[in-house]
């Protein structure tokens, strides 16, 4: 497949057009224009870079990209390493934001709920494009109950803010990676618990004051999932060769 259609052909399917967001969406770094095998992971670090190498894939296709807003902007240090890589090994970089979190069948959120047994109800924010989303339980379950769920599926166990001992847990909203601040729109609406990737310092105040559960279960660790399940519907339906690669990291 030429590396252009690629292209088109992840926009047609994750629409980066219907959100704004804090990075380019799409084909970053040009490489050669024939892609045979693709290397998928969560960010574009110089160890997924150089496995994609050892592995000769035309293509990376992650979460995490570059060029961030409020970023310096210089090709230089870490990032000139990283780019000039990519450039020397003719490697083409794409990288989906937003889109892959919400998009209601590959994207993070999406994977989330599959794996911890939430029904989707809709977006958090009231429409379309949430960037988070709330849900339900089929059973009622209390908070240590949903800890562990969390610890074994994602094999990483979570930080839990506890919202009293005998507070069951039926309705839960999330926002894998960086979602921490959706916990008070969360709590408004009634939830019972909030699921995040990370935390802040805030964040125990909020969900302790207004009576919320609230798991930190890890940036990286919510969000394998999406970008897993992008390159797995590329392989199935366009006949290409899909490599997921995790790299560790504990955040």
């Amino acid at each position: 497949m030429n590396n252009l259609e690629l292209e088109a052909l992840l926009n047609e399917k994750l629409r980066p057009d219907l959100i704004q967001d804090y990075s380019p969406n799409g084909l970053q770094i040009e490489g050669r224009s024939e892609i045979k095998k693709i290397v998928t992971g969560v960010t574009a670090s110089q160890a997924l870079i150089e496995k994609a190498i050892d592995l000769q894939a035309d293509a990376i296709l992650v979460h995490h990209g570059y060029f961030w807003k409020r970023e310096p902007e210089p090709i230089r240090g870490m990032k000139g390493k990283r780019i000039r890589r990519l450039i020397q090994q003719d490697i083409n970089l794409y990288a989906y934001h937003l889109p892959l979190d919400i998009h209601p069948e590959l994207g993070n959120n999406a994977c989330l709920a599959r794996l911890l047994g939430i029904d989707v109800m809709g977006g958090l924010e009231g429409h379309a494009q949430s960037v988070a989303m709330y849900g339900t339980f089929k059973e009622p379950m209390s908070g240590a109950d949903l800890r562990q769920r969390i610890s074994t599926v994602l094999q990483r166990e979570p930080l839990h803010i506890a919202s009293g001992e005998n507070q069951l847990i039926s309705t839960v909203g999330w926002c894998t990676g960086g979602g921490q601040d959706f916990i008070d729109l969360a709590a408004s609406k009634g939830m019972d618990a909030f699921i995040s990737g990370e935390v802040s310092e805030r964040t125990t105040h909020s969900a302790r004051e207004q009576g919320i559960h609230y798991f930190a279960a890890g940036h990286h660790a919510t969000e394998r999932y999406g970008v897993k399940a992008l390159g797995e519907w590329l392989s199935q339906t366009h006949n290409l060769t899909v490599e997921f690669v995790d790299i560790d990291n504990p955040v």
